[in-house]
């Protein structure tokens, strides 16, 4: 049974940093594209970021330049994501998935999703 489990969420002040984990189960990690993704309340879910099966490539939107990062760990089989600098904005669910298809990269076709952690942003 594939499991996908989100960590590392909490109420952070603006201007704080975060990094979440998504711990993988039940899958051979190394051949799965990894995306985190995350839902605002009201707004549709989208894609933050995206890292390659061997980790040797990344895809992102335009927006998410500067002050995220993602990475992960094979042997470890986790992905991480890194948010700096935190704004009420970044007020979501984060969602991690993974899926074989190239399209993966683009938050498409995903076959496995995790619960998800909150992140809240205020002070």
């Amino acid at each position: 049974q594939v499991q996908l489990e989100e960590s590392g969420g909490g109420l952070v002040q603006p201007g704080g940093s975060l990094r979440l984990s998504c711990a993988a189960s039940g899958l051979t990690f190394s051949k799965y594209h990894m995306g985190w993704f995350r839902q605002a309340p009201g707004k549709e879910r989208e894609l933050v970021m995206s890292i390659a099966a061997n980790g040797a490539w990344e895809s992102r939107p335009d927006s998410r330049k500067g002050r995220f990062s993602i990475s992960r760990d094979n042997a470890r089989n986790t992905v991480y994501l890194q948010i700096n600098n935190l704004k009420p904005k970044d007020t979501a669910v984060y969602y991690c998935a993974a899926g074989t298809s190239i399209l993966a990269m683009r938050g498409d076709g995903m076959e496995y999703w995790g619960k998800g952690t909150l992140v809240t942003v205020s002070s």
